[in-house]
C-alpha cells in the first residue's frame, strides 16, 4: 500500500531498523541483567548477524518484493526451512530424523498447493531479479538463525538482538540514505502512516524479539518451520477482507502445514519413546 508509491524499498528499510533498534536498546534501561559484557569471541558473530539477519535479510526481500509478486515471494519464501536444515547439519551436526524429514515435506507441500490454489496460479510475467532477490533473503536469515543460536545460551535473547540490529543499522545507511531522504512524508495520509507504524512495531520489532525468545529454546530448524503457518494466516486474513471462500484445498494444505509444523517439532521419535516408558516396567 506504501511501496514503492510513496517509499521505495531501502528508504522503508532504513525506516524499520532504525526505529527498531532504538526500541531494541531501550531493554538498556532495565539495570544490570540487560547489560551484559560481550566476549571478544562473540563480536565477530554479532557483527555477521547483523550482516545476514538484518541488513542483507531486509535489503533484498523489500528489494524483490518491489519486482515480483507476492505470491512468488511467498513460495520462494518457503524454501527458508530447508535452507536451515541443510546449513545445520554442516554447521551444528544437527541430525535429521525421518519425522523431521517428513515434516519439511509436508509443510512445503501444504505451503505451496494453499498459495498456488487459485487465481495467483495464472499471474505471469514475475521478475526473475526479484525471484533471485527473495531467495538471497531466504539463505541469509537461514544463515543468520543457525549462526546466531549459540549466543542464546551465553546471552539474554534482548541483548543479543539489539546487537544484531545495531550493527545491521549501521550496515544499512550507506545503501538506503538516499531513498530515505527522497521520501516526502506530506503526502501521507493518517492510512499511510498506519501501515507503516505496523510494519515497524508489529511485522519487524515483534517478530524478531519473538523469534529470538523462540530460538533460545528451539533449534533453528524448529523455529524456521514455522514460517509454514504464514500462509494460514494469509487465508484467514483473505476470507475475512477480500471476501475469499474456504475451499477443500485450503483446508488440505492447513492440514498438510499443521501436520508438518508437528513432525519439525516433535517427530516420531518422542512419541516412540513416549510409547516404550509406558510399557516398561519400572
Amino acid at each position: 500500500m506504501v511501496m514503492p508509491r510513496l517509499i521505495q524499498p531501502l528508504g522503508f528499510i532504513l525506516i524499520r531498523v532504525a526505529v527498531v533498534t532504538f526500541l531494541f536498546w531501550l531493554s538498556f534501561l532495565g539495570g544490570s541483567k540487560f547489560r551484559s559484557k560481550i566476549q571478544r569471541k562473540d563480536w565477530p558473530i554479532l557483527i555477521l548477524g547483523g550482516l545476514f539477519g538484518v541488513a542483507l535479510n531486509q535489503m533484498m526481500f523489500f528489494m524483490g518484493l518491489n519486482l515480483t509478486f507476492p505470491i512468488h515471494a511467498a513460495l520462494i519464501m518457503m524454501s527458508t526451512p530447508l535452507l536451515i536444515t541443510i546449513i545445520a547439519i554442516f554447521v551444528l551436526r544437527e541430525r535429521i530424523s525421518p519425522g523431521k524429514a517428513l515434516g519439511l515435506l509436508l509443510g512445503i507441500g501444504g505451503a505451496v498447493l494453499l498459495m498456488s490454489a487459485g487465481k495467483e496460479l495464472t499471474i505471469t510475467g514475475s521478475s526473475a531479479l526479484g525471484d533471485l532477490f527473495v531467495f538471497m533473503n531466504a539463505t541469509s536469515y537461514a544463515i543468520y538463525l543457525v549462526m546466531i543460536k549459540p549466543l542464546m545460551h551465553r546471552y539474554r535473547p534482548i541483548i543479543v538482538i539489539r546487537w544484531v540490529f545495531f550493527f545491521g543499522f549501521l550496515m544499512v545507511i550507506p545503501f538506503a540514505w538516499h531513498q530515505f531522504s527522497a521520501i516526502h512524508w506530506a503526502a501521507f495520509t493518517f492510512k499511510d502512516y498506519l501501515c507503516v507504524i505496523f510494519v515497524v512495531v508489529f511485522v519487524t520489532f515483534f517478530t524478531y524479539l519473538w523469534n529470538m525468545y523462540g530460538l533460545h529454546i528451539l533449534s533453528p530448524s524448529i523455529a524456521g518451520s514455522y514460517i509454514y503457518v504464514q500462509p494460514i494466516f494469509a487465508a484467514i486474513i483473505s476470507v475475512a477482507f477480500a471476501g475469499e471462500k474456504i475451499t477443500f484445498i485450503k483446508l488440505l494444505a492447513t492440514l498438510l502445514i499443521f501436520s508438518g509444523v508437528y513432525l519439525v517439532s516433535f517427530g516420531f521419535k518422542k512419541k516412540r519413546r513416549d510409547m516404550e516408558d509406558e510399557v516398561m516396567p519400572e
